[in-house]
């Protein structure tokens, strides 16, 4: 049994609401970061530590090494790790309370940390080395950790697929803007040069995958569609029992709870993680 795609896509709003919170620029800067694209690059990888710009890029995979280079190792220079981690579960709560009034936060904290209990983090660094971070005390808090953890999860296993359908960094971008998944801007969001979109267009191109105006060809839309269906098996092989029975208890609170986020304005459609609403 695989859980269905609205239980992810719900799970990827709440962890992205720190993201696109409009404040998380200057949090990051008043802790030492220097605006908001080292601030995104030290709070989402500083749960491995403090590490490289080259371990950073393998992680992330669809970012450009460059930017990367230009976020870290500089910050872990200009802020603690302690206070970049803090700052992220700040803007977290902050942007998840207006959303979660109606909702029993408790429970599906609950809910999320069994699900997490059950995953196979094999072959899943994002989230094993968010899964070895202290959850926090308040059931807030807890909600949105496990929902990272479950989030960098299903990430890990896409990274995984994409790079087994020979798509890097670059032309998986480019093949999820091709397809309507992503906006336009997101060669600019991920931090790729025109000669290296090009140069990605030129290789599904080469596939069949999109044609002479880079517009996806049916092929090109099947074979993303096979992508996520590949990706919804593999995570679905790595969640035990227990867990897949918490995640199909939880979903309806998820989804709830995800598009409450949108109708607070917390996070909107279409957005850069190249994610559909639930």
């Amino acid at each position: 049994m695989t859980q269905s795609r609205a239980f992810w896509r719900s799970v990827e709003a709440i962890h992205d609401v720190v993201y696109f919170r409009p404040d998380a620029k200057a949090r990051y800067e008043a802790i030492g970061l220097k605006g908001y694209w080292m601030g995104y690059v030290a709070s989402r990888s500083a749960a491995a530590g403090t590490p490289s710009a080259n371990l950073v890029t393998a992680m992330f995979h669809g970012f450009a090494p460059s930017p990367i280079g230009r976020a870290v190792p500089d910050a872990w220079a200009l802020a603690s790790r302690d206070d970049v981690l803090d700052t992220r579960l700040a803007l977290a709560r902050d942007a998840l309370a207006p959303a979660a009034t109606d909702l029993d936060v408790a429970q599906v904290a609950r809910e999320l940390t069994q699900v997490v209990a059950g995953l196979d983090l094999a072959g899943k660094p994002l989230a094993a080395a968010h899964a070895d971070l202290p959850a926090p005390a308040d059931d807030l808090g807890r909600l949105w950790h496990a929902a990272t953890i479950i989030r960098e999860y299903r990430g890990d296993c896409h990274v995984a697929v994409l790079t087994a359908a020979g798509l890097d960094g670059a032309a998986a971008n480019a093949l999820a803007v091709a397809t309507g998944l992503a906006p336009a801007e997101q060669r600019t969001f991920r931090g790729w040069t025109d000669d290296e979109w090009d140069r990605a267009l030129g290789r599904l191109g080469t596939r069949g995958w999109v044609d002479a105006s880079g517009t996806a060809t049916d092929t090109g839309r099947a074979a993303r569609a096979q992508i996520e269906d590949t990706t919804d098996r593999v995570c679905a092989a790595g969640l035990d029992q227990r867990a897949t029975g918490r995640a199909i208890t939880v979903e309806a609170s998820v989804v709830g709870l995800a598009r409450a986020l949108e109708h607070t304005g917390a996070i909107s459609y279409p957005n850069p993680t190249a994610v559909p609403r639930p």
